[in-house]
């Protein structure tokens, strides 16, 4: 259908043009038109014509085309007084102009209006008749003089009539001013390099409404538009602003049907009163709102907030009480409201043409001032229409009053699209007397000429409407950008219903851009009016926003703004950059209990302060006192048989490596640190070498002793001589000491957080660097207690009082039983709980040395002095 209308245009294009070929090569003295088109329109003659185009009836009835004869012409109904209006407007601003003597002096202006009745076909065909002219007959010769029909255009109102008509007349340099088209599309000079507007882009309306949007938290909104470019372009445009936004979502997105198709209204009125979205964006025109509103209130779908787009924003058609209910608080875009001073009383000035028949065509058509006439004071100009008069219609007499009539034509209180209109028609005044007052010699065209008013050619015009820069008696700043658009702004309005039932469309704020800002939404929200019992925005989501502590989910096979809300995992929380995902906390940190935030870990080590680290370093603190008190003890009474007879010097200094034993336990308590973590180890290697290294040698003095006491022995004592003893001790620990500095250069143990026991916590423990080392270190003690243990155990039937043997057998089967425990325990102890074991180990194992050794010893000093005798030792020497 389509492409058969494509082909009508062309068709009607061929034979409107067909006249103005003008060339020497042309056989033919004449040009003659085929035929006229039946339009609507008005005119007024001047010496400069710029012609309009304006929605002045609603709907058209098309006949059937049989392509037998030729078609009748289209009718139009539904007479549109705020069209009318505009019409008015802009003759209303060609008078001002010509009355003017500082813009255009000793030029007038003229106009032909044309009603294009929402139709593509009949704007089309008016736009041709403009550009064309309506003479039936030119004659043609060598020299084309004088000014083109019209030398610019104002309009069309709907998107798709301009994209249409702009793309021939800019193949003709024609210029063209909407006052009403918005699509983005046209917004290409590339491709419509002759058209402008005095209205923003749809662009901006639709960011305009996403700041709305996202003033109110509205994510979630179904989208209805009309099935032409205006609709489908608006579409597109708020789908790619959604989507690089990321601020909201569409619910359902519908096309609404041209004619009142009540089977596809069904249709998309269900998939409204279904949708969980409370918010309804609707880019179409009036007509195509009407019929939806008869479908929306036959199914009685109530709690929807409507946002209207600047078609429909302002429409008086659908303020009625029927349909407020639904559409009051209905949130709209509205154009600029502007101010006309003078415009009403050109208004009341309307009068009809008496002498134009308004039933028969002349060469511009039907007139629309009779026609608003008739409309408004319901009379009929004679020659009546049959039945008319019979059916109690009366005639009109042009007297009739319209001050007395209350009509929506003389409301100017909320001039908008007039305002438009307004500007459109100074812009072309500005850009001509620009032009008119180019000096001879600069001009901007080839070899610096000038355009005449005598040879006007539209291209010219174009060149000084691309630089026009004016402003409004209203204080408004006029020009257009590389884009033929205006500096955006928008007034947005709100759909008050007044308790008495009346309504109200009240600005509550404006959208707009300058040089300076981005796109800034300014809103009273204390003025607006909502549809809802609670008085309040209402909440249009999919999905809620995910609480603190949760991450969104996708549903599958939804739009993203619907998702559910998954708890973050431990050690995360929630991403304020990316909802989508949970942010991992820093390493030394863990999630809290709400996983909304990052706390420092626990930390955990053998503290001084904890019970078990004070019930240790009282206990190694213990064993350092005894072994003070006896190493005083045994140095008060150093001189005493038994003293001697154990090996005093040996005594000591096993005694002084307990005392160390213990005190190097201390180093495993507290915060590790570097030299702690250095020191503990190698501490505790050094004190227990040498410790075990002096019961060595305590074993093997008293088994040379005794073997020197037999018949040939006494050549072994000078193995054991004091020298040799210390020699020994030093010797043994001396590799000890070079165990443990290889290990600390190789691989020197280092403070370590460990958190691999529990990830809320952090563990402090020192590291060992090397296990080789550390195996190393306690495999040397080991080796020297089972020599020891070897040794002691050989000589355990030697006479008792002299006998330490039984004693040291006894204490290093409790070292190594202590020791062989820990290395299991030490290997599976978590944490804090490692450095406990081990310095259970020293503390346990010290202990046992100190009391089997020293025990029985200080027993008898302190409780049995008179077994400390030489002769009480010789006795039990001598009954052994």
């Amino acid at each position: 259908m389509w492409l058969l209308l494509q082909t009508i245009l062309l068709i009607l294009l061929y034979f409107s043009f067909s006249y103005a070929v003008s060339s020497s090569d042309i056989i033919f003295p004449s040009c003659q038109l085929l035929g006229q088109f039946n339009l609507n329109g008005n005119q007024k003659t001047g010496d400069v014509i710029l012609g309009g185009l304006f929605p002045v009836h609603f709907f058209t009835s098309v006949p059937d085309l049989s392509f037998i004869s030729d078609p009748q012409q289209p009718t139009c109904h539904g007479f549109y007084e705020l069209g009318f209006r505009l019409a008015q407007t802009m003759a209303f601003a060609i008078d001002e102009i010509n009355s003017n003597s500082n813009l255009l002096p000793n030029v007038t202006l003229g106009y032909t209006l044309y009603d294009n009745c929402i139709n593509l076909g009949i704007g089309f065909r008016a736009a041709l008749s403009l550009a064309s002219g309506q003479e039936e007959k030119i004659i043609l010769d060598n020299t084309c003089i004088g000014n083109p029909p019209v030398l610019g255009i104002v309009g069309d109102s709907p998107s798709a009539h301009s994209i249409a008509i702009s793309s021939i007349l800019g193949l003709y340099g024609v210029p063209m001013v909407s006052y009403f088209s918005t699509c983005s599309c046209l917004s290409n000079h590339q491709k419509y390099p002759s058209f402008f507007r005095t209205i923003p882009s749809d662009v901006f309306q639709v960011r305009a409404m996403i700041h709305i949007l996202k003033h109110f938290g509205w994510t979630w909104a179904g989208l209805l538009i009309s099935d032409d470019d205006y609709g489908l372009h608006a579409a597109r445009s708020l789908q790619s602003e959604l989507s690089l936004s990321g601020e909201g979502c569409l619910a359902y997105f519908e096309v609404l049907p041209w004619d009142k198709d009540t089977d596809e209204l069904r249709r998309i009125v269900n998939v409204m009163k279904t949708s969980t979205a409370r918010v309804v964006i609707v880019f179409a025109h009036e007509s195509g709102m009407i019929n939806l509103m008869e479908e929306v209130v036959r199914q009685n779908v109530t709690g929807l907030q409507w946002m209207a787009s600047e078609a429909w924003t302002s429409a008086a058609v659908l303020q009625t009480p029927q349909l407020m209910p639904y559409l009051g608080g209905t949130l709209g875009i509205a154009i600029r409201h502007g101010e006309i001073p003078g415009l009403r009383e050109f208004l009341l000035k309307t009068r009809p043409n008496l002498h134009h028949n308004l039933h028969h065509n002349n060469s511009y058509g039907n007139s629309m001032v009779n026609q608003f006439w008739e409309f408004t004071f319901q009379c009929r100009f004679s020659p009546a229409p049959p039945g008319w008069l019979e059916g109690g219609g009366a005639l009109c007499t042009g007297q009739e009053d319209l001050e007395k009539v209350d009509t929506e034509f003389l409301d100017i209180s909320n001039l908008r699209p007039e305002y438009n209109v307004y500007k459109a028609v100074y812009a072309f005044a500005h850009s001509l007397d620009d032009m008119l007052r180019c000096m001879p010699g600069r001009g901007p065209f080839s070899e610096h000429s000038c355009a005449t008013l005598q040879s006007l050619e539209p291209w010219q015009l174009l060149y000084y409407l691309e630089r026009v820069n004016f402003t409004t008696s209203f204080g408004d700043q006029v020009s257009f950008d590389e884009n033929g658009d205006v500096v955006p702004i928008y007034d947005v309005m709100n759909w008050l219903w007044l308790p008495d039932g009346s309504t109200e469309v009240q600005n509550v704020g404006e959208v707009k851009r300058s040089a300076f800002k981005d796109e800034e939404l300014i809103l009273d929200e204390d003025k607006i009016f909502w549809n809802f019992k609670s008085r309040k925005p209402p909440r249009s989501v999919c999905s809620e926003s995910c609480p603190s502590g949760t991450h969104m989910v996708r549903r599958k096979g939804e739009p993203k703004c619907c998702f559910d809300c998954i708890p973050c995992s431990e050690g995360k929380v929630t991403n304020k950059s990316n909802s989508f995902e949970c942010t991992s906390c820093p390493e030394d940190f863990w999630s809290n209990p709400e996983r909304d935030h990052c706390i420092p870990k626990k930390t955990e080590f053998l503290s001084y302060y904890e019970p078990l680290g004070i019930c240790l370093t009282a206990t190694s603190l213990l064993g350092t006192f005894i072994c003070a008190v006896v190493l005083g003890i045994f140095f008060y009474h150093r001189r005493t048989p038994i003293i001697r007879a154990s090996n005093s010097e040996l005594s000591f200094q096993l005694l002084l490596s307990l005392k160390l034993c213990f005190l190097c336990s201390l180093l495993f308590i507290g915060r590790p640190r570097l030299w702690t973590c250095q020191l503990r180890h190698a501490a505790f290697g050094i004190s227990f070498v040498l410790c075990v290294s002096c019961i060595l040698v305590k074993t093997m003095v008293v088994l040379a002793v005794f073997k020197a006491s037999k018949p040939g022995g006494g050549a072994i004592l000078k193995w054991f001589g004091v020298t040799q003893q210390r020699g020994t001790v030093l010797f043994l620990t001396s590799i000890q000491a070079a165990i443990c500095t290889t290990w600390l250069v190789s691989s020197s143990p280092t403070p370590h957080k460990n958190t691999q026991y529990q990830n809320d916590k952090i563990v402090y423990e020192c590291a060992v660097g090397s296990t080789v080392g550390f195996a190393v270190l306690l495999g040397y003690i080991g080796v020297l207690a089972v020599l020891s243990f070897l040794i002691a155990f050989l000589a355990r039937n030697l006479p008792d009082i002299f006998n330490e043997a039984k004693l040291i057998t006894f204490s290093i089967l409790i070292f190594c039983a202590v020791w062989v425990a820990f290395v299991p325990v030490y290997i599976s102890s978590p944490g804090n709980r490692a450095d406990a074991v081990e310095v259970f180990a020293i503390l346990a194992s010290s202990f046992g040395l100190l009391f089997t050794l020293f025990g029985p010893k200080c027993y008898i000093i302190i409780m049995k002095p008179e077994l400390n005798t030489k002769k009480a030792i010789m006795c039990r020497g001598t009954e052994s």
